[in-house]
């Protein structure tokens, strides 16, 4: 496997990554950008891949420990490299097993959070990728988008939250699934540009929480001359976190 080093907020975390295949990158720091973790608490990263999202995240929130999962054990090897290079591994630890049959260390633990970046299609919807990695990435395979979700809401404290990014395209499954679970439900949109249409959206859920479902204006990515808004460069770049609560 080929790998390439990058860098994500402004290079604060290094992350070696499969030159071919799935490639982690905004999703990724968006991600841990929406979690209000605070010190001491410990968050699960449900299919970790690389460990971006949990780099992201301790970079970003002091004294916070992330448990990754991730089912491809070349990834998790790689993963575990990132860790070491950012000298997070007091923090970040990623294993092995796949959430149908997690380890003992993540299917016999809740967390006080959860977060997910589930394969965006589902099964038979897309041409498979030739690349296994990215297929496995991107296509549920045998694991259905409402599997991963009844997973993370299981593995989550009451009162903790779920925090998933995945395509627009999916919000009913996506909050038909976390409402099972869960209430206090925020849709935040991230639209590419002014005027068009969300190809992203982050929905965060309370385990357990009765609350009704509100749809955030959410955040911009881009002017239209494709240059960073100042919202946005605030939190890819310099590791501000995203403002996902309710807005008045």
């Amino acid at each position: 496997m080929e790998l390439t080093q990058d860098g994500l907020m402004d290079r604060r975390i290094l992350l070696q990554q499969p030159r071919q295949g799935y490639r982690a990158g905004s999703d990724a720091i968006l991600l841990a950008a929406a979690v209000a973790a605070r010190p001491g608490q410990v968050v699960l990263d449900a299919g970790a891949g690389v460990g971006a999202v949990g780099l992201c995240l301790a970079a970003r929130c002091g004294e916070v420990l992330v448990r990754g999962l991730e089912i491809q054990a070349d990834l998790v090897a790689v993963a575990q490299d990132n860790i070491r290079e950012n000298e997070l591994g007091n923090r970040v630890s990623v294993v092995a097993g796949d959430i149908a049959r997690p380890p003992q260390e993540i299917g016999q633990t809740v967390f006080d959070h959860t977060v997910c970046n589930p394969p965006f299609y589902a099964l038979g919807r897309a041409s498979s990728s030739p690349d296994r990695g990215k297929a496995m990435a991107h296509g549920e395979g045998e694991t259905s988008l409402e599997e991963w979700l009844a997973f993370c809401l299981r593995r989550t404290i009451p009162g903790g939250t779920v925090s998933v990014i995945h395509r627009a395209d999916r919000l009913d499954a996506i909050l038909s699934g976390l409402g099972r679970g869960g209430g206090d439900m925020l849709v935040f949109p991230l639209w590419p540009k002014p005027g068009r249409a969300a190809k992203r959206v982050i929905v965060q859920v309370k385990v357990g929480g009765k609350g009704p479902t509100v749809l955030h204006p959410g955040l911009c990515l881009h002017h239209e001359d494709g240059s960073d808004t100042e919202q946005a460069r605030a939190v890819l770049r310099h590791g501000a976190a995203l403002a996902l609560s309710n807005p008045p």
